[in-house]
């Protein structure tokens, strides 16, 4: 590794449909630089199955990889021998496509003599708003996407606790869900979004999963089941009926979140007392959506906590938090074994029991 006060890292994201690289510098007072950012979307290759194909976003990983990250670098004005380690997402996600970056990230390393660091996808989340300014150890992570909702106590880079999570379904996958019900495009999270600010969101009743019960886990397959049974009563389906089923679909959302926030509030001070303006960052897809954040908004100003929501391209999956992760990982004196296995299921929290079971692969969450 090069002596300097800068550590320079490239990171890579293949763990579902984004093919992703990017250079991020970590100073050293700490702050974070991305110098190069590169992602391509995989929608277009997946929309006409209605959902993700891991055989399909395994193939085309492997095709965009090498550009991906000759451009990052290119962006940077950097070559490879000016980078000080390459971190690569392991887990959780698809096998085959962890096994593309993971293996690139691998071979780089062994070829420029420079550490390697397997990363968590949900770490790099975690760590995102300290790459983006400050943001000081504990906060309260709200990680929201197609596969992961849960609550999780920030303590220090690799020490994490799970305050709750979902017990059945992840928030992205109801939307998701939603829309397929609707006939709607794929993805589906932004086209319910869409639909919904020209609805009523007043008209369904929908169930709010959870909401007034103690603790801060969150169930969804209830509420997509109302869904489902309020569509099959309705005869003919209108444009309007889509759009009052999407707001009031969204209006529950909100309101079971604002309810499973102020539990996750009240443990947070529990746990951590004494901490001043403590700071809810959100992370992951679902994060993009304006309802959501306008719920969290509020919900911190009624609490006390600032609110920390990435900028969109960095609240969905990328690079630049791997590489963070990576260079905050490398700053503690980390790395891994070239041998560091790909781990599909790979919980974020260490401690606690898994929400609900493990199997061959692992815990499930």
């Amino acid at each position: 590794m090069r002596q300097t006060d800068t550590s320079i890292i490239l990171g890579l994201e293949t763990s579902c449909d984004e093919t992703a690289a990017a250079v991020v510098a970590r100073h050293a007072d700490g702050r974070g630089e991305i110098l190069g950012n590169a992602l391509l979307s995989q929608v277009k290759d997946h929309a006409p199955y209605g959902g993700v194909v891991p055989e399909v976003a395994a193939r085309a990983h492997i095709v965009h990889m090498d550009r991906l990250v000759a451009k990052a670098m290119a962006d940077a004005g950097l070559t490879y021998e000016a980078l000080d380690a390459v971190a690569a997402t392991a887990g959780p996600g698809l096998s085959g496509g962890l096994m593309v970056g993971l293996t690139m990230g691998k071979a780089i390393s062994l070829a420029q003599n420079i550490p390697f660091l397997a990363i968590n996808h949900l770490e790099g989340h975690a760590l995102t708003p300290r790459l983006l300014g400050e943001a000081p150890f504990p906060y309260l992570l709200l990680l929201v996407s197609g596969g992961h909702t849960q609550f999780q106590l920030v303590r220090d880079v690799g020490d994490y606790l799970r305050l709750g999570t979902t017990i059945d379904d992840a928030l992205g996958e109801a939307f998701d869900k939603t829309a397929k019900l609707l006939g709607l495009a794929y993805p589906g999270g932004p086209q319910v979004e869409a639909l919904a600010r020209k609805g009523n969101p007043i008209r369904f009743a929908f169930p709010r999963p959870l909401k007034g019960r103690p603790g801060c886990d969150f169930s969804f397959s209830g509420l997509k089941t109302a869904v489902r049974e309020t569509i099959q009563q309705i005869a003919q389906i209108t444009e309007q009926d889509r759009a009052d089923i999407c707001a009031s679909f969204e209006r529950a959302i909100a309101e079971t979140v604002a309810d499973r926030l102020r539990h996750a509030f009240q443990r947070f001070r529990e746990l951590c007392p004494g901490v001043a303006n403590p700071l809810l960052v959100v992370a992951g897809g679902v994060a993009a959506n304006q309802a959501l954040r306008s719920v969290l908004a509020a919900s911190c100003a009624e609490h006390g906590f600032r609110l920390s929501a990435p900028p969109i391209h960095l609240c969905t999956d990328n690079a630049a938090m791997i590489a963070w992760a990576g260079a905050e990982r490398l700053a503690l004196g980390l790395s891994d074994d070239l041998a560091a296995p790909v781990r599909p299921r790979w919980p974020l929290d260490q401690v606690s029991a898994p929400a609900y079971g493990s199997g061959r692969l692992g815990a499930k969450a």
